[in-house]
């Protein structure tokens, strides 16, 4: 039944793409507008009828979401009085979209980086070298305004995501290294991004490094570490399981307080760095509360566990929508700038990735592997800085265009890659 759903969908999507390019020859403003957005909709949905297009119908919903925020801006801002930009808005978005990558990952994830050390440690100096020089170079070659080349080095400066990793896997490279290098690089992120930033784009845009620290923290660290907190559950541990469940039960009697006006009370009496002391420790004990309720929840459900990858992928779709309506004029302005620039970067990752890894001795499955985590960068967690820094419009542009571009690029390299090494296993 869905199968049909989706080759109707497809044909009726084609239907309307053809309408849609007769439209524009006609005088037929009034329908061009829906018509747009009806057509990516439904060819979309029609992908999943397409074995060999299965692949690429997340980056579809995301061109959608550019089509849907270029053509109708204004509906994507506000919905009454709720703005759809607001920073806490951004901030529980995007702690969603890294607690469904958490949940991809485990604390195994780390157990690799005695044996594989040599490969891990070209990975993270490629990955926070290469990108953030690249996107900092490109930024002097292509003149933008300072915020939207600010956001250039953001990405650049950025971890890699798990979507290196379903790269790395269509490749046919080295698994084991790039999830390992994605573990690692989230870690090291909250000091090295802050860090990239202050150097690279501190001439462009206002970076206070602590501050940064303090929200990659908050919307990486805190939602990954609760996703990965049922491997701890799971296991037979049962000294590190009592230890979480006491403070399981303080951080809830905590967050009772609070509700009931205990943040007014130490509002009075504690300095503001103390404060915010206090509030990053809440986010932590936060991640307790919520990796603990979460295991329970997957005990009752694991089709929950199964929905959570999804619940990312809308996330992601969700910034992509609220930042191209955000940024509608700028996008027309430098839009095919920045997909050119998008596209240098990437490439650049790839190419300088794969050869510097080549000549420091990495064979080439583990080369495929640090050029794919170098080249495809995690766009969520950059999109959620630009909207918790209250910057959607300028600093969230690269993340915007640079991200659907990456989706492709590496779906079309890692098939390469793996294709040839299939042919070369079919002559040996």
């Amino acid at each position: 039944m869905k199968d049909k759903i989706n080759k109707i969908a497809l044909w009726v999507g084609l239907l309307a793409l053809v309408v849609l390019i007769a439209s524009l020859f006609m005088d037929a403003d009034g329908w061009k507008s829906p018509l747009a957005v009806f057509t990516a909709i439904s060819i979309t949905i029609g992908l999943g009828s397409v074995n060999s297009l299965k692949n690429y119908r997340y980056t579809a919903w995301i061109i959608v979401a550019i089509v849907c925020g270029m053509l109708y801006p204004s509906a994507f801002l506000k919905w009454g009085d709720f703005d759809l930009r607001d920073k806490w808005v951004i901030l529980i978005i995007v702690q969603l979209v890294m607690f469904g990558m958490g949940t991809q990952m485990s604390f195994r994830d780390f157990t690799n980086i005695k044996t594989m050390g040599k490969g891990v440690l070209v990975g993270i100096l490629c990955q926070f070298s290469i990108m953030p020089l690249v996107g900092f170079s490109l930024t002097r070659v292509f003149h933008f305004e300072p915020e939207i080349a600010a956001g250039i080095i953001l990405i650049g400066s950025c971890s890699s995501g798990l979507a290196s990793n379903v790269m790395v896997y269509l490749a046919r490279a080295n698994l084991t290294l790039s999830v390992t290098l994605t573990a690692v690089a989230t870690l090291l992120a909250p000091v090295m991004t802050p860090l990239l930033m202050k150097l690279l784009a501190g001439t462009y845009v206002e970076v206070k490094f602590l501050d940064m620290c303090f929200q990659i923290i908050k919307i990486v660290i805190v939602p990954i570490g609760a996703a990965m907190l049922v491997d701890l559950f799971k296991s037979d541990s049962k000294v590190w399981k009592a230890r979480v469940n006491a403070i399981f039960i303080v951080f809830v009697v905590w967050f009772v307080a609070l509700i009931f006006g205990f943040w007014s009370v130490l509002d009075q009496h504690f300095s503001a760095g103390m404060l915010t002391a206090i509030e990053l420790i809440s986010f932590l004990g936060g991640a307790v509360v919520v990796g603990k309720l979460y295991y329970h929840a997957t005990v009752y459900s694991k089709k929950i566990q199964q929905f959570m990858p999804k619940l990312s992928m809308f996330g992601i779709v969700y910034f992509t929508l609220v930042t191209t309506a955000a940024s509608r004029e700028n996008i027309l302005a430098v839009g095919l700038l920045m997909l050119l620039v998008s596209i240098l970067h990437n490439s650049l990752g790839y190419t300088f990735g794969y050869w510097f890894s080549r000549a420091l001795g990495l064979d080439k499955d583990s080369c495929r592997t640090v050029a794919l985590e170098v080249g495809l960068q995690n766009g969520g967690m950059a999109s959620g800085l630009a909207g918790v820094m209250g910057k959607l419009a300028t600093l969230g542009l690269a993340p915007a265009v640079f991200s659907p571009w990456m989706n492709i690029s590496g779906s079309v390299l890692g098939n390469y890659w793996r294709k040839k090494r299939e042919k070369l296993e079919a002559q040996s």
